[in-house]
């Protein structure tokens, strides 16, 4: 009978919620198949979008779960025709969210407004958050500092706005976006605070 313990730091409770998730189903994936899995992935530079319902669950408990639902879904297949038509890439559903990705952060700023505009049509509003740096892509997931960042930004967003890191800002200078600064902001996971930025169409 094999017998093998492997004790990680931290003190985590369960361990698949903590820092180290990925650390504890490299071990478990090793156990189970007597090999290492493959570690790392292609790294490229991605704009990355998040976005979030705003007041999903109050909603939902005030029209019902089916007509949640075919909200929902109508929500989703808007998000995936604006997502097509400005040329980003689905990354994953997020419940009432979504993630994805850009190779050019002008496009993932006008996705964005496009986005919270249509979705008004349905008396939805949603927050969505950009930043652009360096992710890493395994499988069919992207991971990273820059989907962290981009999760804390869409958190600090207003319902209907679009909010950005300078270094989205500055990566589209001279495009036709406005910009409304919103101050520094102190994100989990960086040294320092960042400025942000509410995007929106140039009048």
């Amino acid at each position: 009978m094999l017998n093998r313990r492997h004790v990680l730091p931290g003190s985590n409770h369960p361990p698949f919620l903590g820092d180290d998730v990925d650390k504890v189903t490299n071990y478990v994936a090793e156990f189970l198949t007597g090999a290492k899995p493959a570690t790392g992935g292609e790294r490229v530079l991605a704009t990355v979008l998040l976005t979030d319902i705003v007041d999903s669950t109050k909603r939902a408990e005030a029209i019902g779960d089916r007509r949640w639902r075919e909200l929902l879904d109508a929500h989703n297949s808007i998000f995936r025709r604006e997502l097509a038509r400005f040329r980003g890439k689905e990354v994953k559903t997020l419940g009432d969210g979504f993630l994805a990705t850009f190779d050019g952060p002008g496009r993932a700023i006008h996705c964005s407004l496009s986005l919270i505009a249509a979705l008004r049509s349905l008396g939805i509003e949603i927050r969505a958050g950009l930043h652009t740096g360096e992710v890493e892509i395994v499988e069919n997931d992207v991971r990273g500092i820059a989907v962290h960042v981009a999760a804390r930004v869409v958190a600090l967003a207003q319902p209907s706005e679009c909010l950005i890191t300078r270094t989205v800002k500055d990566l589209v200078a001279g495009a036709d976006i406005r910009f409304t600064g919103r101050g520094k902001r102190n994100l989990k996971g960086l040294s320092e605070a960042i400025d942000l930025f509410a995007a929106a169409n140039s009048p």
